[in-house]
């Protein structure tokens, strides 16, 4: 059974930094590409960013980009996001998916809430 497990969300003011971390398991996690999606208050699920197998190339939604990082340690079947300089429009639960886009089987999510 794939599971995935995010972890890592809260509450941070403008300009603060927060550390998503995705457990997976329950499939061979070094042969997919991942990818983090979110979802804000009455939106529908937004693609954030990817990486693929082996961690080689990175992409990222134009608003995050030099402000998010995602990674990957394949050997402890991990995906990471970090993000920096949150911004209030960062608001949303937060989820790993498996594969590129928002198709793939997702986890459970964790609440990242930007606010002063």
């Amino acid at each position: 059974e794939v599971l995935l497990v995010e972890s890592g969300g809260g509450q941070v003011q403008p300009g603060g930094s927060l550390r998503l971390s995705c457990a997976a398991s329950g499939f061979t996690f070094g042969l997919y590409a991942m990818s983090w999606v979110r979802q804000a208050p009455g939106e529908g699920l937004e693609w954030v960013s990817s990486i693929l197998q082996d961690g080689s190339d990175t992409f990222y939604i134009e608003s995050v980009k030099g402000r998010f990082t995602i990674s990957r340690d394949n050997a402890e079947n991990m995906l990471y996001l970090q993000m920096n300089s949150l911004k209030i429009e960062d608001t949303a639960v937060y989820y790993c998916a498996m594969n590129v886009g928002t198709a793939g089987t997702r986890g459970q999510g964790t609440q990242v809430t930007v606010s002063s």
